[in-house]
């Protein structure tokens, strides 16, 4: 019988020929020292415009997949993630900035865990970077527990956990914020491991205020599929809570004491707080 872990490694690549050889390279080094590990390495081609597509084409021992138009970073690690033979998966970019010192460390940690995510220490709150210190925050919120790094694009995973919740995957970049949120809003186990954070090689594909629009979005979507309460209680409370300033005020100033402005913001704030338990309910029965 064979012992050994078996892991689906996953790389998708678009327009990285300055470094993708050395990426692939430094990745089977790591893990060929890994001894009781079986794996394979599935690099999905994104539709390249550079040499990337020439230049896998000479590595040995890799999967190569090729999107005919590029499809985006969710849309690739969708395609891997079908392709792969593996009950665990790894996903790594394939930019240079993850470095590779910690992959045994990681792997160590399954089966113990569902997910174990290289969390970067070079991810600073407020210092460059708050909108990132956003998304993790209210990631947090909304899974009641700590998020070091929503986002982070090295992690390994049990292959059903993303099959599961096949739907929800977007096929851009906030795949792996759609992972993290549906680990942790399931009752799925996770790990962090601290790694640091390399600078990147060739230009990112991100655009920063699109990108946090996107993510924001994302978490809110997810907290309403997984965590309903978690936005409308809070939304009702402060349609409550505008009511009755409202209500003050138009009691001590004026001579009404219940207008129609009033009505509105408390009878809106019972609605909101019903449409919010009916959500959950909804949430639970489906569970």
């Amino acid at each position: 019988m064979d012992t050994k872990k078996q892991l689906s490694v996953i790389v998708p690549v678009y327009n990285e020929e300055k470094i993708v050889n050395q990426i692939i390279n430094n990745l089977k080094t790591e893990l060929n020292k890994i001894t009781d590990l079986k794996y394979e390495i599935i690099v999905i081609n994104d539709a390249s415009t550079d040499k990337s597509e020439e230049l896998l084409k000479q590595q040995n021992e890799i999967k190569l997949l090729n999107h005919l138009k590029n499809k985006g970073y969710g849309a690739s690690l969708k395609t891997g993630i079908k392709e792969a033979q593996y009950n665990w998966i790894m996903i790594i970019d394939a930019d240079g900035t993850y470095p590779l010192e910690k992959l045994e460390e990681m792997i160590n940690n399954i089966p113990e865990y569902d997910m174990v995510v290289g969390a970067r220490k070079k991810y600073k709150p407020f210092y460059g970077k708050p909108a990132k210190y956003f998304l993790n925050k209210l990631a947090g919120y909304i899974a009641e527990t700590k998020v070091i790094d929503i986002n982070s694009g090295l992690r390994i995973f049990k292959k059903e956990m993303a099959l599961n919740f096949w739907g929800l995957f977007p096929e851009r970049f906030s795949f792996t914020s759609t992972l993290t949120m549906v680990c942790l809003t399931n009752g799925y186990s996770l790990k962090n491991i601290k790694i640091d954070y390399l600078k990147r090689q060739g230009k990112s594909k991100l655009k920063p205020i699109k990108s946090f629009k996107r993510f924001a979005g994302l978490v809110m979507k997810l907290a309403l599929y997984f965590r309903p309460l978690k936005i409308f209680v809070p939304l009702g409370l402060l349609l409550f809570l505008c009511g009755i300033i409202i209500f003050t005020y138009s009691a001590i100033f004026t001579d009404k004491i219940l207008d129609s402005t009033t009505s509105i913001f408390i009878i809106s704030s019972f609605q909101i707080l019903a449409i919010g338990m009916i959500a959950d309910l909804i949430v639970k029965t489906h569970k």
